[in-house]
């Protein structure tokens, strides 16, 4: 079993920015040539989180206002209340919808449904750099 490291950076507009990464990915996957393997993607922040969707603007809308409905801006937070800066619904965001997604390889292409790609999700309350990790497991 060998195991393969990749990375990117992403720039984003925060404020539940939600970015198609799936190109990246690919690109991180395919170029070392590999049939069948685990791909897990993952993001550093407590304020963003990596899941899968089929990535239309009417999907992405709904998402944005489902998040908006469970964890809402606009309220007070305990997170607020301790360090001042307004983005505890961004944290509970981020735990719900997860830090990481695990797509398999099969013979030699990331196992995705025709309308499903890998989205990254900036929910904090200011642009951000985000760091993401592919992990490659053969």
């Amino acid at each position: 079993m060998g195991v393969i490291n990749e990375k990117f950076i992403i720039n984003t507009e925060g404020m539940n920015d939600i970015i198609d990464i799936t190109k990246h990915v690919q690109n991180c996957v395919y170029q070392h040539a590999l049939k069948d393997a685990l791909v897990c993607v993952s993001i550093q922040g407590s304020t963003s989180a990596v899941t899968t969707i089929e990535y239309e603007d009417g999907l992405v809308e709904d998402l944005k206002e489902a998040l908006e409905r469970i964890a809402p801006t606009g309220r007070e937070y305990h997170h607020d209340e301790i360090w001042h800066d307004g983005n505890g619904y961004a944290h509970v965001r981020a735990a719900l919808v997860g830090s990481s997604v695990s797509v398999a390889l099969v013979d030699g292409l990331l196992n995705l449904g025709t309308w499903q790609q890998i989205i990254l999700l900036d929910f904090d309350n200011k642009p951000r750099s985000r760091s993401i990790t592919v992990q490659i497991v053969y």
